[in-house]
């Protein structure tokens, strides 16, 4: 990108450069919103930083926001301070860490939207109004999430696990794994190891799919080589979308059994 090196655009990479900790960090947020250089810096730009520093926000926070979404600081004001305070709404706490990720989650997203897929996680995943907000407070990106994927989670979760809706409520970095290439092939090797008695019928799901690849192998693959022979070739095939014969799930079933603990 080539910048027109005038006194005005000068006087802003002046302010923009500390703003955003680096030239190479305001270049990120030009590359997504060139509008940056040309926005009004005293009516427009600055009272939205001082807006953003109201609700808690350090430097290195209001950079992370504002780098993959620039748009915070060259929109109105009071559109912005509705955004902030949407982010409350739905259950995130200024100052708390996760507040930066709920102003990325609400923004530009009207009131009516944002209430109609917080309706939707409540009927899909059946839970609570309370545990929505908990779920959200946890995890504010699940408001970005596609209703078909979060339908697909939830069948898979509560219908062929068995996870109770509370239990995923407190875990939701769980809708955020890929389906077919973690939860559904963890599942699997689980369901496999605990039929035949070479695993603990408590061991916690979510303690084997929160982990890295490497740690899951080393603890659910490797140790049971002799025993469960060509579990690892199985594993690998269904993590690639091609589940073998011993990992054939059945069908969905209409209740859901009681939460193991984590």
């Amino acid at each position: 990108m080539s910048l027109d090196m005038t006194p005005a655009v000068i006087s802003k990479l002046q302010y923009y450069v500390p703003l955003f900790g680096s030239f190479e960090r305001l270049l990120q947020a030009l590359k997504n919103n060139s509008y940056v250089l040309s926005s009004n810096l005293e009516k427009v730009v600055k009272p939205n930083v001082a807006i953003l520093q109201e609700c808690g926000l350090g430097a290195c926070d209001i950079a992370k926001l504002c780098i993959p979404l620039p748009r915070l600081l060259t929109t109105n004001p009071d559109r912005l301070r509705v955004m902030v305070a949407h982010a409350e709404h739905v259950g995130v706490c200024r100052g708390s860490r996760m507040y930066r990720h709920a102003i990325l989650a609400v923004a530009f997203i009207s009131k009516e939207k944002i209430a109609t897929k917080m309706q939707f996680l409540e009927k899909t995943f059946r839970w609570s109004d309370a545990e929505v907000r908990i779920v959200v407070s946890k995890l504010p990106v699940v408001l970005r999430i596609s209703e078909d994927r979060l339908n697909r989670v939830s069948e898979f979760l509560i219908s062929e696990v068995g996870l109770e809706p509370a239990y995923i409520a407190y875990r939701p970095a769980m809708l955020t794994y890929s389906l077919e290439r973690r939860l559904m092939p963890r599942h699997c090797v689980l369901k496999y190891l605990k039929e035949n008695g070479l695993l603990q019928s408590d061991r916690s799901y979510y303690g084997a799919v929160k982990v890295s690849e490497e740690v899951f192998v080393d603890k659910y693959i490797s140790p049971f080589k002799d025993t469960a022979p060509g579990l690892s070739e199985d594993y690998a095939a269904a993590s690639r979308g091609k589940v073998p014969t011993r990992f054939r799930l059945k069908e969905p079933k209409t209740g859901h059994a009681s939460a193991q603990t984590a």
